[in-house]
């Protein structure tokens, strides 16, 4: 039986630039959709946008990467790294400008990577991505690309509706298929989760 291969979906490409409001205004003017624009931790400000109808996005920046979103940054680590691929250990941000080993220690969506180059020094960014950020996501288009995806978003809402039945005085909910394909629908659009 051949093992389900790990989505490395193309989502950001970073692009250099010499003056983010100038660059900002100028593909907003285009009608690009403004996804972010905040200060991080570091101090460093993200900007992201959106050409319209597109599943990848650009952030504004000074150091080019492309971004690779994946729903299981372990299992596409180590996939990477059987295919011969030299990729970092899993990291995620810090308070400050460095970066601390390991994944994200609550697991949040966009929180956790792993990086690696390619023979020619391009830089790839893991991104793990579990639950959209509202309005990322169409509500009315919410599909999965492969079965791994799909087994994904299925154990996240299991261990959901786990939670749900205990709160609910452990009874067995006879509506559990509604339950998960709410859950299911409105984290991929990165909506509010059922309870």
């Amino acid at each position: 039986m051949r093992h389900a291969q790990a989505d490395l979906k193309l989502e950001v490409a970073v692009i250099p630039v010499s003056d983010v409001d100038r660059s900002k205004r100028f593909y907003e003017s285009l009608g690009w959709r403004l996804d972010a624009d905040f200060v991080r931790g570091d101090g460093s400000r993200a900007v992201q946008l959106t050409p319209p109808g597109s599943p990848c996005s650009i952030h504004l920046g000074v150091q080019p990467n492309l971004f690779l979103v994946v729903s299981d940054i372990d299992a596409a680590r180590a996939e990477l790294v059987e295919r011969g691929v030299n990729v970092s250990e899993v990291f995620h941000p810090g308070d400050g400008p460095d970066k601390v080993e390991g994944p994200d220690p609550q697991r949040r969506s966009y929180a956790s990577y792993a990086s690696f180059t390619d023979p020619d020094n391009n830089s790839w960014l893991l991104q793990e991505v579990t639950t959209r950020l509202p309005g990322r996501v169409d509500p009315g288009s919410t599909a999965f690309k492969s079965s791994s995806d799909l087994a994904s978003a299925l154990r996240r809402a299991a261990a959901a509706h786990g939670e749900h039945e205990k709160r609910a005085g452990g009874q067995h909910d006879e509506n559990w298929p509604d339950w998960y394909a709410e859950y299911i629908v409105r984290e991929q659009a990165g909506e509010e989760l059922p309870s």
